[in-house]
């Protein structure tokens, strides 16, 4: 039976699981058609929006007299900035286009684009992050609060690079199984505010529970090793940042690949596979 491409919904308007997994098929689809430059630019502005919603929840972290549970929801609600404005206002983030291997399995592109895509679309957010860092230098940022939040980004970032290859690679696996749920279900949405809505508790819970995100990380680390150049004290190197974002990014794929976007597609895209894929 020939399957449409207009999404189905079962209550109250919201997609089925299996509409979601077709409408996903189908953005995988336009992402990998997308010409490089701009993938490029649009990858660039992802890394950009991704450091914003750090710095925001560095803002909350700078804040000594929070308590432990209040500091991690706050930071968390804050850092879903940057997963909102890159579902809301469209931008290439490679934690959530890690779904994107639903196109090659379901046969609408080659797996050679879904490479391509996901090496440029890492390159343009590790840029983005990278000069959005250096702007916050320049802008002075790390002075806020007395000085607590350039403490604070320093403090984030040594605790990320003393984490063991192991555990960062498995707390990369948990974050992004829950950044490719909120990706999935964002997909879905009909308005702005089901945009933030779908990014909200999965980004908290990320963030709040101290998982790996390694485009954040591309920004926390770099971020500390300006600053330590800029005279605020820390012990971050260059090793520990490749040490972190190796295992981060690994983690990342293994989440979001394996735990998302291959199981759903299992479930719900498997039956039709090679028999619609060209009927779009």
């Amino acid at each position: 039976m020939k399957v449409t491409e207009k999404p189905s919904s079962s209550y109250s308007g919201a997609m089925t699981p299996a509409s979601m997994e077709l409408k996903n098929e189908r953005v995988a689809q336009t992402k990998a058609g997308t010409d490089l430059a701009s993938a490029l630019v649009l990858s660039v502005l992802a890394g950009a929006f991704i450091a914003m919603g750090a710095t925001f929840m560095l803002v909350v972290k700078s804040d000594a007299s929070l308590p432990f549970v209040a500091t991690q929801l706050l930071g968390g609600f804050s850092f879903t900035l940057g997963l909102f404005l890159i579902l809301a206002a469209g931008a290439e983030l490679f934690t959530g286009n890690c779904l994107m291997v639903m196109g090659p399995l379901a046969g609408r592109f080659s797996w050679g684009k879904l490479f391509a895509n996901w090496g440029i679309v890492l390159l343009g957010n590790l840029v983005g992050s990278v000069l959005a860092a250096a702007v916050l230098i320049a802008a002075g940022v790390a002075s806020s609060n007395g000085g607590a939040l350039g403490e604070a980004a320093i403090a984030v970032a040594e605790g990320k690079v003393a984490l063991g290859w192991g555990t960062a690679f498995a707390r990369g696996v948990l974050c992004n199984m829950l950044v490719c749920l909120a990706v999935w279900i964002g997909h879905s949405a009909n308005s702005v505010t089901d945009k933030f809505f779908s990014a909200l508790l999965p980004v908290m819970a990320f963030m709040a529970a101290g998982f790996e995100h390694c485009v954040a990380n591309m920004f926390f680390l770099p971020y500390a090793l300006m600053l330590q150049v800029s005279g605020v004290a820390g012990s971050v190197d260059l090793a520990g940042v490749v040490h972190n974002l190796s295992a981060a990014t690994l983690g990342n794929l293994v989440g979001g690949v394996v735990l998302v976007g291959c199981s759903y597609w299992f479930v719900y895209g498997r039956s039709r596979a090679g028999k619609d894929a060209h009927d779009h």
